[in-house]
């Protein structure tokens, strides 16, 4: 993968496929970060895992599927959630999020962000991991995090994108550098790094960021998404300022990535997701390329699709 060319093209909304509108108590009324579950490429038919909010505000994972060859494709929610809050205490007991799925020859893992309150800081998050059970939930690999605390990562460990090649995993993840100290201050700074393994469960981490604070007025990049396409990797991400927008990178070997976000183009913009794009995830079927990403208040106002279009060179 020597000199990879960026992707061209634009994203071509599709609409609002999900809203949270209380009617379901794992949903609540936020329809947040999603991703699909690996299945038959050739099938319109998705299932997709999406966070929700119940009436405490607390995150949980469930269950839909999304039919995006129809007209108007909408998510049908299962009504209880796959994976739970964990045990009192553990990092994940106050919500789990920023699903990731990854088929294994063991069958669906599952790789999570657990949140916890902490006392001078409003939370600590860090990641999880679960395999699905016979019964469709999620169980967990274990009750502590996936990923311990480092010198370099030694805040919070946020939402990630697993991609299994053989023997080589990689991992793409939130690391948190900062919590802002002064009234000016950004709430909160944190960058994409890059982890190694040979399983999925043993992480190698050589504290390379990824995606970095370069451009202006932006403080916090997260929830990475990732493929590999035209003999390189692709990376969409949320990268945040004054609001969260979409961004995108490119690399040859998945560890150095050249920035372009000013190839993401995400329209029409709808009044759900004029004010704010964030939490994508890219995944691909039917031979092209979709996006589930989050509208206005971090998916408050809905989950939308959208397909690529490509431009020819």
């Amino acid at each position: 993968m020597n000199d990879p060319h960026p992707m061209t093209g634009r994203w071509e909304t599709i609409g609002r496929v999900a809203r949270g509108d209380g009617s379901i108590d794992w949903l609540g009324h936020v329809t947040g970060s999603a991703c699909v579950v690996p299945g038959d490429p050739t099938s319109a038919s998705v299932e997709v895992l999406v966070t929700g909010r119940d009436a405490a505000n607390r995150s949980l994972i469930g269950r839909g599927v999304l039919d995006i060859a129809s007209p108007t494709p909408s998510i049908r929610f299962d009504p209880e959630p796959v994976l739970g809050l964990g045990s009192l205490g553990a990092f994940d007991e106050n919500g789990v999020s920023y699903p990731c799925a990854v088929e294994t020859d063991a069958g669906t893992r599952l790789y999570y962000t657990g949140w916890m309150p902490t006392v001078l800081t409003p939370f600590q998050n860090h990641i999880g991991a679960a395999r699905r059970a016979p019964d469709g939930t999620f169980e967990r690999l274990s009750r502590a995090p996936l990923l311990e605390r480092t010198d370099a990562d030694f805040l919070s460990l946020g939402s990630c994108c697993v991609l299994a090649a053989g023997h080589r995993w990689l991992m793409w993840y939130t690391s948190w550098l900062a919590w802002g100290e002064r009234p000016e201050d950004p709430k909160h700074t944190y960058v994409i790094k890059v982890a190694t393994s040979d399983d999925g469960l043993a992480w190698d981490r050589p504290d390379i960021v990824c995606i970095g604070i370069e451009q202006p007025g932006e403080h916090s990049i997260c929830r990475p998404t990732v493929i590999v396409a035209d003999g390189a990797y692709h990376m969409w991400y949320s990268t945040r300022g004054d609001a969260y927008r979409i961004g995108y990178a490119v690399s040859a070997d998945g560890l150095q990535w050249d920035r372009h976000d000013h190839l993401v183009d995400v329209g029409p913009l709808n009044h759900w997701d004029s004010a704010e794009q964030c939490y994508p995830h890219v995944f691909e079927r039917l031979g092209e390329l979709w996006m589930l990403y989050c509208g206005n208040g971090y998916g408050r106002e809905g989950l939308g699709l959208a397909r690529f279009v490509r431009r020819m060179r």
